[in-house]
């Protein structure tokens, strides 16, 4: 699974098997697991946060949703070449 940034001692990553999903990173802590954090990134540059299944702190999330939303360009852009796709679909 391709990692796009550490911060805060927490992993932001894609999982391989979910390009047919809309596009969204996962946050660890750690090593990445399926049971991460997962944030939907919006059709408008923003992202939602879709549940808290890693637990991170609300000072930390928050933190990390605002670093999220300011580097969704380079997320759009990976998750493109990763998938080899041209266009993305979005949660909303």
């Amino acid at each position: 699974m391709p990692s796009l940034f550490m911060l805060l001692g927490y992993k932001i990553y894609f999982w391989a098997n979910e390009g047919s999903e809309p596009i969204h990173v996962h946050i660890a802590k750690g090593k990445p697991t399926a049971n991460g954090t997962k944030v939907w990134i919006t059709q408008r540059g923003g992202c939602i946060l879709a549940n808290n299944n890693g637990q991170i702190p609300a000072r930390d999330l928050a933190k990390l949703l605002e670093v999220i939303e300011s580097q969704v360009f380079f997320i759009t852009r990976r998750w493109k070449e990763f998938f080899c796709i041209d266009d993305v679909t979005y949660f909303c």
